[in-house]
């Protein structure tokens, strides 16, 4: 996918150790729903091969739950890729256990823990345009 911008947004009140689990969570699915977000392997100077990784730089924004939801909606609206984390999930410990706090997660009132959208560029600022690069 060329021109394409990965931007993770994830809530500010949130503990360090949640924001970081949130951003992997949410970068990990990436390449399962667009192959071409993915790179060629890495290899090391003695020859071993490494997995690849996302070919494009992610970008991490940081913003309230207000922020967070607009973006969401924002993103949607433009078409683009989006997948959410939910609060609900942080008290989970498998992915069928994620998939079910998820399901039960109202769209209008998701405590959204973080968020991922993959698109345009402009396209993806225009959605996060009220966020702040996280610090």
């Amino acid at each position: 996918m060329s021109d394409v911008k990965i931007a993770v947004a994830v809530r500010n009140d949130l503990a360090v150790w949640q924001r970081l689990n949130v951003t992997a969570f949410l970068a990990s699915g990436l390449g399962a729903v667009d192959p071409e977000l993915i790179g060629a392997p890495y290899v090391d100077g003695d020859g071993r091969q490494y997995p690849p990784m996302l070919a494009s730089p992610v970008r991490v924004f940081a913003g309230d739950l207000a922020a967070l939801r607009r973006s969401a909606d924002r993103a949607k609206d433009r078409g683009l890729l989006v997948t959410v984390y939910v609060d609900e999930m942080f008290a989970t410990m498998n992915d069928a256990d994620n998939r079910a706090a998820f399901g039960k997660a109202d769209t209008t009132e998701m405590m959204v823990a973080g968020l991922v959208v993959v698109g345009e560029p402009k396209q993806v600022d225009k959605a996060f345009d009220k966020l702040k690069p996280h610090d």
